[in-house]
């Protein structure tokens, strides 16, 4: 549950720093106290409790080398030891797959063990192939749930852990850091709450994107999101894995100038409709006092952190005359007084980092995720890109939160290894960072495996063996099922300079040229969508007894709704044919065909909590003390999924529906609005000859934005009828 009293701040923070990775120079630096007994055994008894007792976890003595893990023993006496607690849970799950057939993801599980547990017939070592395994884009607390609480993260931190993950990604928190910081720089409380976003729409602020969007934050609301990242980061200090935090390169509130006369700002002009924060000059003595403060704030509230993510200048981001290198020194500087042994991390992206950042600081102390491994051909040689710093192999499958299905695993597979063993090679790691998480289960298992796959990734072995552990036994027609799907939308490559899926039609701004939802998805399906169809009867399939868990439930919902949506490319050009012709009685049939689906797709997604409009309202709902700030909160979450700003940002800025998804509540709410009053406006043309009327399509959307009516929070239907219907409404 959330935590509600403010008076657990100072506690909960005192443990934080008790339990904090000893980098820095502060009062946290080097204290730690005593960890909970047994991390890993506490783990298994909140994911497993009727077997807690048959495993037994051990940390040998620590030896130089990387992170491994040993499973062994009898039926019922299972012994994992492993480097930290987070290590031997990866091997207690590696168990539970290659030996129990079960298996426990963040998008369903299956979990049917016998009573005892089985012998491990021979003992199963590995080790990690990197030292980091980085988890979290920089956009994952708004596109994944920004307002979850520690239910929900208790239970993510277990299965990252499961997963083989020991650095994370935590932007929770830094709302109270920045307010806390310029508090002592000549701010007051209230402007400063109006200048931080509402929590969806927080990372990219911390990105110095925008500011001020879906707040202000109530004092309360900063406190309780303060004591959930104090949680978060305990947990995963006593599971032996490492937060990432934020750390300071110079955004700062307005007027800034004003109350400081030594400062010195660079205005940072405007990001997708948004005006940008100012950039403070990190050359100048302002900058390292503001940093110095941030620094202290933090470690007071948060305890320091082994690495601190930083993108200067991020998607188009100015210098102004400020020289890039010397700004990049001053930054590492200030990290460097506060944090000595630190990492920086930076992203990869776009132009991040800039070349004069790689050739200005430590690159032994600076650590590149890339975000671009698997998006362009081009991407060849990082070690001459960025001349030889460390950097992780990343993902980004999803952009936004997307729902499409597949990934680019034969790039992961073909390019990891290659990439790690060559001469020469920088690659130290791996970054699971689709902007959205808590999809895509069978690429969110397959990238945390190639760490700790000796040699080259088998791609067709290992599609072979997901399915028997993903519904608990051997399968025929799951076999087949999966092997459609290995070759469809997980069998694509960045050859086409694209590394999500396309996501469908439905969710697009009505148009009859439409060629996507989201400006910048791909504008075509990636893979054969006949072929792709052919998984969904085969998954119906399989046998009963296999039918019950939440994994084959959650599959299921996910390729009946990945063939309706994308079923929509294969309509609307009809339509626009039928439009064209004046042909009003094909134009009818068409359009309600269109609408058919679309009500179809919605009993689909209605299925599955996680699926549901109603649950992330909800969520957003439970921050709020008070009705205005319940309503605002609301608003806060469910314009990032739809108009994600004002109109400049919508319409100008290109981002409405950046984050769409086929979710209960949107297919049967805004994204049916939207067709149904575009069909309705062109067969009015149609019959009466004159031009469609306009639309004022932002105005319709954020009406429906604030004045929609309530949706479930609960699941409706049963998936396993429900996509037996889509099979015979579609033919297949």
């Amino acid at each position: 549950m959330r935590l509600s009293r403010r008076t657990l701040l100072s506690s909960l923070a005192g443990s934080a720093l008790a339990l904090g990775a000893g980098t820095g120079t502060g009062h946290a630096a080097g204290a730690r106290g005593p960890a909970a007994p047994d991390p890993a055994a506490r783990a298994l008894a909140r994911l497993l409790p009727r077997h807690t007792g048959q495993v037994t976890f051990r940390t040998p003595a620590r030896a130089a080398g990387p992170d491994g893990f040993r499973v062994s023993g009898g039926a019922g006496r299972i012994l994992v030891e492993g480097t930290t607690p987070a290590v031997q849970l990866t091997g207690f799950h590696w168990y539970l797959r290659h030996v129990a057939n079960a298996h426990i993801s963040w998008a369903g599980e299956q979990t049917t063990l016998p009573a005892t547990l089985p012998a491990v017939p021979a003992p199963i070592e590995r080790s990690a192939g990197v030292a980091h395994r980085f988890a979290f884009n920089d956009t994952n607390d708004g596109y994944t749930g920004p307002y979850h609480d520690w239910t929900y993260w208790e239970r993510e931190l277990d299965v990252l852990a499961l997963h083989g993950y020991n650095e994370v990604l935590v932007y929770l928190g830094a709302d109270t850091v920045y307010h806390r910081t310029f508090l002592q720089h000549g701010y007051d409380d209230a402007e400063l709450r109006a200048w931080l976003p509402g929590p969806a729409h927080q990372p990219w602020w911390l990105l110095q994107n925008m500011s001020g969007f879906g707040g202000p934050l109530t004092q309360q609301l900063l406190d309780e999101r303060a004591e959930l990242a104090i949680r978060v980061v305990t947990r995963l200090r006593e599971l032996g894995m490492s937060p990432v935090l934020p750390g300071y390169f110079g955004t700062v509130p307005p007027g800034f100038a004003d109350r400081d006369p030594d400062a010195r700002v660079v205005p940072q002009g405007v990001w997708g409709g948004f005006p940008r924060p100012d950039w403070l000059d990190p050359r100048t003595d302002s900058f390292a006092r503001v940093a110095q403060t941030f620094y202290d704030v933090q470690n007071e509230l948060l305890g320091a952190a082994p690495a601190y993510k930083m993108d200067l200048l991020h998607e188009g981001g100015t210098p102004g005359d400020v020289p890039i290198g010397d700004a990049a020194r001053a930054v590492e500087t200030a990290l460097r007084t506060a944090h000595p042994g630190a990492l920086w991390t930076i992203l990869g992206w776009q132009n991040n980092p800039h070349r004069e950042i790689v050739e200005a600081v430590d690159k032994t102390r600076l650590f590149i995720v890339d975000g671009l491994s698997d998006r362009f051909p081009s991407v060849t040689d990082r070690e001459a890109s960025w001349e030889g710093t460390p950097y992780a192999f990343g993902s980004i499958w999803n952009f936004g939160g997307h729902t499409a299905m597949g990934a680019n695993t034969p790039d992961w597979a073909s390019l990891y290894e290659r990439w790690r063993t060559k001469p020469d090679s920088a690659l130290d790691g791996i970054a699971l960072m689709p902007e959205g998480a808590d999809n895509n289960p069978a690429a969110f298992a397959l990238f945390s495996d190639l760490p700790w796959t000796d040699g080259p990734l088998d791609l067709a072995e290992w599609f072979r063996q997901w399915p028997r552990y993903r519904y608990g036994a051997d399968d025929a027609h799951a076999a087949s099922a999966w092997d459609v799907l290995r070759r469809t939308a997980y069998g694509t490559t960045r050859a086409d300079s694209w590394s999500e899926g396309a996501d469908g039609l439905f969710g697009a701004r009505p148009d009859l040229n439409a060629l996507s939802a989201a400006y910048f998805s791909p504008h075509q399906l990636r893979y054969d969508a006949a072929e792709f169809a052919k998984a969904l009867p085969a998954l119906l399939a399989v046998a009963p007894a296999l039918r019950t868990s939440t994994a084959y439930r959650y599959d299921l919902l996910d390729v009946a709704r990945q063939i309706l949506s994308n079923r929509s490319r294969l309509l609307l050009p009809g339509i626009r044919a039928a439009y064209e012709a004046k042909d009003t009685a094909r134009f009818a049939r068409l359009t309600g065909e269109w609408l058919d689906d679309m009500a179809l797709l919605e009993r689909v997604v209605a299925t599955d909590r996680g699926h549901l409009l109603g649950r992330w309202l909800a969520d957003a709902r439970s921050w709020g003390v008070t009705a205005q700030e319940k309503d605002r909160l609301e608003y806060d979450a469910l314009t990032l999924l739809t108009v994600w700003g004002p109109r400049a940002a919508a319409d100008d800025g290109h981002l409405r529906d950046y984050a769409n998804r086929e979710w209960s509540g949107l297919v049967g709410g805004l994204y049916t609005l939207r067709w149904r009053t575009y069909f309705d406006t062109l067969t009015t043309a149609l019959t009466t000859g004159r031009p469609p009327a306009p639309v004022d399509w932002y105005a319709l959307e954020d009406t429906w934005v604030r004045t929609h009516p309530p949706f479930p929070t609960e699941p409706k239907g049963d998936i396993v009828k429900v996509a037996g219907e889509v099979s015979r409404a579609l033919g297949l």
